[in-house]
């Protein structure tokens, strides 16, 4: 039998390009830490069901504690130094469980939010707004109605109005998040770029420098 569940899906920002730079060990290290993290985000009834690549699948039946399962894993992943943005979406609708497997269009809803969710961010559905009881612990900003893939109708999206604090700079090439610039990397020109680490410095320069190198063959002028 169906019944209305709760559910987050929360991917990492830039796991692709982290991956591709760091490689396999890195990123598998990285994961184990999103786990943990997850882990010790979850409120009340609040569960992590399933980890499919980067992202986690969560699961409750009160969409008040996820809700604060969201606030809890967007404030720890967001002070975590050299780590991923997450993003996420939220929904609340019917599902069928069967053998710890959940089915339904609500989970497709869920994730198609989370896709259009920008890095550091959670949104979430009309439903899932309107089944929160205790609406003082967050505001919700509306991003408007969206249009999705096998979904019929129109579907007004919310953002959670989070507070950050912290000013983040992100690495431009494997998308970590630096906390302490003074640690960082800086670019020997521009100075608001900062880097994990040399080896991403030195794809930085080797990237533009073939693009520099191309555009001068254009007579293009290359403006960085």
């Amino acid at each position: 039998m169906e019944k209305n569940v709760a559910i987050m899906m929360a991917d990492l920002s830039g796991y692709t390009a982290l991956t591709e730079t760091h490689g396999s060990v890195s990123a598998a290290d990285l994961i184990d830490k999103y786990i943990h993290i997850a882990e010790n985000c979850l409120v009340g009834d609040s569960k992590l069901h399933q980890r499919a690549g980067d992202e986690i699948m969560f699961v409750s039946d009160s969409p008040d504690a996820l809700l604060a399962t969201a606030l809890e894993l967007e404030a720890k992943t967001a002070g975590e130094e050299y780590f991923l943005q997450v993003h996420g979406g939220l929904h609340y609708g019917k599902l069928l469980k069967r053998s710890d497997n959940y089915f339904g269009s609500a989970l497709n809803l869920a994730s198609r939010i989370t896709a259009q969710a920008e890095a550091g961010t959670f949104w979430c559905s009309d439903e899932f707004v309107h089944s929160i009881t205790d609406r003082s612990v967050c505001s919700f900003k509306s991003k408007g109605n969206f249009v999705f893939k096998n979904i019929e109708g129109e579907i007004e999206v919310f953002e959670l109005s989070i507070e950050k604090t912290r000013i983040k700079h992100v690495d431009p090439v494997c998308r970590m998040v630096i906390l302490d610039t003074q640690k960082a990397i800086t670019h020997s020109h521009d100075h608001e770029l900062y880097f994990c680490s040399s080896e991403c410095l030195q794809i930085y320069n080797r990237k533009h420098q073939s693009i520099e190198a191309v555009l001068n063959q254009t007579g293009v002028q290359y403006l960085s």
